[in-house]
């Protein structure tokens, strides 16, 4: 019998002090990596109201978590698309029971044939992309969705809506500093627009606190041993320890100036 092959980690040979957040905290054990937790994604879903005519695609399935939840709701047929190879097996791994294939693609660039979808989603996806790239993958969503289709994302949130320019710029350098990815948060007059410039009309907007490491939303989406195993795991090493508390200080610095929300928009 043919023995599984073991998927390195997430950011494997990378140096912990330098490397993406969400791949160092999935190392250490994290697997709900989500700005608002998993009650946002919770909120995303239902207003999706994915059900076994749907078909559906996730614009990047991470590690799996979010795909669970929709396997679970048994869809038609449900597409991932991953960035890498790895991450796309890692993927095809969370689930069984639909039709499922894994697109190692881009966002912006599927492949999948247009009005093949009738419900798509991303989560933590368009805040970490340029605004030409953001225009880019909802460009791509609405070819691939059929009208009336649904969109659902999960993003950052800048508050509130008249925020000064300036200091939506140095919210972005702060948080992209501090999970070394480039973050580009939008308020939600800004997601609004953008979404409606893209054939889109938001039927649901659910903001939420910015939640990945509150310590209570922690133990609620991984469990109250998967936390203890987490804590651990970062405590073990001085150099994750101090990445993680510095990831801490700077999301409660920036607490008033940015959140998560749920979003639901339908295409025209």
């Amino acid at each position: 019998m043919a023995t599984e092959r073991v998927l390195p980690d997430p950011g494997a040979g990378l140096d912990p002090a330098t490397m993406p957040a969400h791949w160092l905290l999935a190392q250490m054990g994290k697997t709900v990596m989500r700005p608002g937790g998993g009650d946002v994604s919770d909120v995303m879903l239902r207003g999706l109201g994915i059900g076994p005519e749907d078909d559906v695609v996730d614009l990047a399935p991470g590690l799996g978590t979010t795909v669970r939840r929709v396997e679970a709701l048994r869809p038609r047929s449900f597409h991932g698309l991953d960035r890498t190879e790895v991450e796309a097996e890692r993927s095809r791994r969370q689930v069984s029971a639909v039709p499922y294939t894994c697109v190692v693609a881009h966002p912006s660039d599927t492949g999948l044939p247009t009005g093949s979808a009738s419900v798509l989603y991303g989560e933590a996806c368009l805040s970490l992309e340029t605004n030409s790239s953001k225009a880019a993958i909802l460009t791509e969503a609405a070819r691939l969705l059929r009208p009336g289709g649904r969109l659902g994302l999960h993003e950052l949130l800048l508050t509130p809506d008249d925020l000064p320019a300036e200091r939506k710029r140095e919210v972005g350098i702060q948080i992209s500093q501090a999970v070394r990815v480039g973050a580009r948060p939008l308020t939600r007059a800004e997601w609004t627009d953008l979404l409606a410039e893209h054939g889109f009309q938001v039927t649901v907007f659910a903001p939420s606190p910015m939640l990945l490491l509150s310590p209570a939303t922690v133990v609620r989406d991984e469990g109250v041993a998967g936390t203890a195993r987490l804590v651990g795991n970062i405590l073990r090493r001085p150099v994750v320890t101090r990445r993680v508390a510095h990831l801490w200080r700077v999301m409660h610095r920036l607490r008033h100036n940015l959140g998560a929300t749920a979003i639901i928009a339908v295409r025209d």
